[in-house]
Parts: structure tokens; sequence; C-alpha cells
């Protein structure tokens, strides 16, 4: 355990809420700094949002069933990976992607975007540009500086779809890509968060490419490994099943459940952080911010199968569904493993059929599949599916979201510490905001923070207990 030289009054020096990528990191860089810590999870695992869940008999056959990529400017995750020994392999392109519009007419493509005829595509075309104009306007640091930003606050993105996209097919493309990255309908976000979110990644295009985007890459063995791997680093500081319902400040500290503290960091989600109990309470923007940002809603679906059929009809298992209810397909096969075909079923179908029994859904959701790739796709060896809405710990998938209003009123307030609590998460994020790699960028960030309020701290009581060591070993 690291020397703790802060915590003669106290348990620890810091207490992690959350043992998710954001948490470990924050509890890795604080460790390694020389601080005590102390991790509290209140699930009986950690990786917050990753969850690789062993299918086959091959150690890394593993069915991903929460975040799973990585893209090739997420830096911070892709160094992590290397750092901790886990390799990456591509996701699997090779072959034509599908489409199925409205009508249940398969078309075959290749790309991000098929063809779709030259009013459309000169509709979405014009669409794109000013949509990709107004996110280089934004900053992802603050978005409530933008110029204008009340202005795209106050309207959501069904609103900003309506008066850009003239033709039904644009706009049912840019609303099936804000379910797809947000989980979410587009009449439940803020302009200003689409713009924000997508100038936290780079631009609209990295969210949605798989080369060279958010989905190019994947980790051999799965990405809860990043997490299970942090926490063996840090052994028994990290402590399973123990919820933290409330937090108190004192004068010199925190009290959290059992432990005393000098800081404490939560590294859960808004919507999480605000159903705890804070002595005394937080500031009023901080606890309004938390009411005001909601998570998404999806299930993923993985179908499991003996062959991977649809890359012997020389597709690639990518496909986009107008009718749904999965719209968003993958071949989610890794090398060496099981052949799946992944299904997202977001925003409005993912609440409208966790209403439905199991069956319903598995049904309704191979049935798409095999409208897509065949027969053969309706006959799965096995059926995983993860309502991340019903997770108590998560309360929704990928992120938060803010509505209009909800930048420019609270985002001031998103990462500014109250007292002695600091925050981080992946909502916390100024790059890649809702991915793994903005959750490690925000527990690097987190941690600093105390660092620069411990730090003098730290070399004094440092230089004292030297000066105590010389002094007793002079005898």
């Amino acid at each position: 355990m690291a020397s703790g030289i802060l915590s003669a009054m106290h348990d620890c020096d810091v207490v992690v809420i959350g043992a998710g990528l954001a948490g470990l990191t924050a509890a890795r860089e604080l460790a390694g700094s020389g601080l005590d810590v102390q991790m509290l999870e209140a699930r009986d695992r950690v990786g917050g949002r990753t969850l690789s869940e062993p299918i086959g008999e091959h150690p890394g056959d593993v069915a991903e069933v929460g975040g799973q990529w990585v893209g090739p400017t997420q830096h911070e995750v892709m160094a992590l990976a290397r750092e901790l020994g886990i390799e990456t392999f591509p996701t699997h392109a090779e072959g034509k992607n599908l489409l199925e519009d409205e009508r249940g007419k398969l078309k075959r493509y290749s790309g991000t975007i098929p063809m779709l005829g030259p009013l459309v595509m000169a509709d979405y075309g014009l669409a794109h540009l000013r949509l990709k104009r107004l996110i280089k306007r934004v900053s992802p640091e603050a978005p409530w500086e933008t110029e204008n930003a009340e202005r795209l606050d106050e309207q959501t993105f069904a609103t900003w779809i309506r008066r850009n996209a003239r033709t039904a097919t644009t706009r049912e493309t840019f609303a099936l890509a804000c379910r797809a990255v947000f989980a979410v309908e587009p009449s439940e976000v803020s302009l200003l968060h689409i713009l924000f979110y997508a100038a936290a990644a780079g631009g609209w295009d990295e969210l949605l490419d798989t080369e060279g985007g958010a989905q190019q890459d994947r980790l051999a063995g799965g990405t809860q490994q990043l997490s299970i791997r942090m926490a063996a680093e840090l052994g028994d500081r990290v402590r399973l099943s123990a919820p933290v319902r409330a937090i108190r400040t004192e004068d010199d500290g925190v009290a959290v459940g059992d432990l005393r503290a000098r800081r404490a960091i939560v590294a859960v989600p808004p919507a999480l952080a605000g159903r705890i109990d804070y002595d005394p309470p937080l500031t009023s923007a901080r606890d309004q911010l938390t009411q005001r940002m909601p998570m998404g809603s999806v299930i993923k679906c993985i179908a499991v199968y003996e062959e991977p059929f649809w890359r012997e009809d020389g597709l690639s298992g990518q496909a986009l569904s107008l009718p749904g209810p999965a719209q968003v397909i993958f071949d989610n096969t890794a090398p060496n493993g099981s052949p799946m075909l992944l299904g997202f079923l977001e925003g409005r179908d993912a609440r409208e059929l966790a209403l439905v029994p199991e069956t319903e859904r598995r049904e309704a959701v191979l049935r798409g599949f095999q409208r897509l790739f065949g027969r053969r796709a309706a006959r799965p060896v096995t059926f995983i599916e993860k309502n991340w809405a019903s997770e108590p710990c998560s309360r929704g998938c990928y992120a938060g979201v803010l509505g209009p209003g909800g930048w420019t009123g609270f985002g001031r307030a998103l990462r500014e510490p109250v007292g002695r609590i600091h925050w981080a998460g992946t909502e916390t994020a100024t790059r890649w905001m809702g991915y793994m790699d903005g959750a490690i960028q925000s527990g690097k960030r987190a941690a600093a923070e105390v660092l620069r309020k411990e730090g003098a701290a730290v070399a004094n009581a440092g230089g004292a207990q030297a000066a105590q060591a010389a002094r007793v070993a002079s005898g």
C-alpha cells in the first residue's frame, strides 16, 4: 500500500467512488504519487460500463455487452492498453455493408454512408456540411462560451434536423446516427450537446466511421481487462459491493461510509452522483446539473453462430436498418472467437422493447437479422442481451446527455470541484466524452486536481518523515 503520509488523522488520503475506468485511473495516478487511496464500488465487479462475458472455451472468447471500441485518435485508451499488455485488432469490415430502407429493400454499399439517390445525397451533403461548420465553432473545454451558445442550446437536434434536412430519408439518417451515438431520440438532446460531443471527438465523421473512426478497433480478450488489470495493481485498495449513499464534508476532510479521507473523487455518471446524499448539500448549480443529465437507453443484443455465414455471401456484417428494431448491426467476431452479429436497440426502441417479454424481444431482433442476412441468422446458437437502463449502478448508457438549456445554464458545474469533492467520469471529459478514452482522461484530470491541492502537503510531510527517520537512525 502507498505510504499515506498525509493520513495520520484519516483512514486514507483520498477515497474514490466508482471502480470504472475513470475511478481506477484516478486511484492509480494518486497511488503512484504516494497518496493512500481507497476505492468503493457498488457492484461486485470492476469495469463500470464495460463488461466482457466469457462464452467459449478460449480464454479470449468473450461477448462484449458493454463499451467495446477504440479509435486511432483515442490516445489515452490506446496508451493504457499498450501499458497493460493488451493487444488490439480491427473491427471486421471486409465485404459490402447493407442498408435496409423504409420499404424493406436491401442495398449493398461500401463506406460509412450508402448512396441514396442524387436528391437525397445532395440534401444530406448540404445538411452534413452545415453541421460540420457548427461543430468547428464549439470549444470542448467550454461549450457555453460558443458564439450564439444560447440559441444553439435552446433547440433540440430534432429541431435542427427539421430545419436543415428536406427529405425524409435524410432526416431519418440523422435520427439513426443520433440513436447510434447517444442512445436517445433527436428530440431529447440539445443541439449544443451534439456539437460539443462531436467537437470533443474531432468531428462528426469520427463518431460514425469504422476505419479511422471510433469503431475502428477492439481489445483482444475484452475491454473489461483494462479495469481488471488496474484493479489487480491496486490490490486491497479496491472494495467491491460497497455502495456509497452519503458523503459528509468536514473541516479537514470527508466521511464516506466508514472511511474518513482528506478528499473524495466521485467517478460515477452525474445521474448517479445526484442520488448520493451530501452534507452539506451540493451547490445549487451542481445539484441542478445532475437533475438535467439523464442516461441514454440501449439494449445490446448479440447473436452467436456456428459459422460467420454472412462473410460467405460477401458481406461485412455491418448494416443499417431503417425499419429496425435493431437499426445498427456489426460483425462482432474476434480472431479465433465465436462468430457473432451485434445489434443495438437504442432510444425509443430500447424503452418500448424493454417492456415486452425477453422471448418477444429476441424474436423481433432476429427477424431483423433474418431480413438482412437470410434464414441462418434466425437460428443462433446463443443469444445474449444487456439492458443497461435496468442496471442500478448505471441507469443507462452510453453516457449522460444534456437537453435544451443544460450546457448554458449548468455546464460550468460539470467538472468544478465542490469543496473537497472532485468529479470524474467520461461525462466530464473534454476529449472523447462518452467513450472509454474520455473516462481515462477524466480520471487523470481529477487526480491532478487532488495532487495540486495536496501536493505541497505531500512534499512537506515527506520531508518531515525523512528528517524524523534520519534522527532515529543517528540515534
